[in-house]
């Protein structure tokens, strides 16, 4: 086996459930992990829709989550320390936390849930954009997992 997130949410390429989406309630769904590497330190998260008009847009970004987790359990509040220790940076609604799916009217898009498998503890304020994120991974990647659900309004 090898380093992966899933969800039970919907399935892989399949569609956002709307309450997953700003459709709907908004809300964070479950995801799990497993297989972490060795040597990992803490794993960090971010979700993007590449196909947004104004380029890759960024939904949610959590990081320091724990190497022994094992997943975030749906509806993840909106504050940005966990009780797992992990910190939620902003998404580009410019709001902390998840901001679900939400493409303009009629077009389709893809999101990726990518979770890094990390040799260091990044600093607590490394990661508040999606440049930051990426710029505080360079180097410390041991390993990456991918999961992709679709949305069309």
């Amino acid at each position: 086996m090898a380093f992966n997130i899933t969800t039970t949410a919907f399935e892989y390429g399949k569609t956002f459930p709307e309450k997953h989406t700003c459709k709907g309630d908004d809300l964070s769904p479950l995801l799990r992990w497993d297989e972490v590497p060795k040597g990992t330190t803490s794993l960090a998260l971010i979700l993007e829709d590449p196909d947004a008009p104004g380029g890759t847009f960024t939904h949610w970004i959590v990081y320091n989550l724990p190497p022994d987790s094992d997943g975030l359990e749906e509806i993840i509040p909106i504050q940005k320390n966990l009780k797992n220790g992990a910190i939620q940076g902003k998404n580009d609604f410019g709001k902390l936390g998840y901001g679900g799916p939400c493409p303009p009217k009629g077009e389709e898009h893809r999101y990726y849930f990518r979770l890094f498998a990390l040799k260091k503890k990044l600093p607590p304020e490394s990661a508040n954009n999606a440049e930051d994120f990426y710029n505080s991974l360079n180097g410390f990647i041991i390993e990456k997992a991918e999961y992709m659900g679709k949305f069309k309004k």
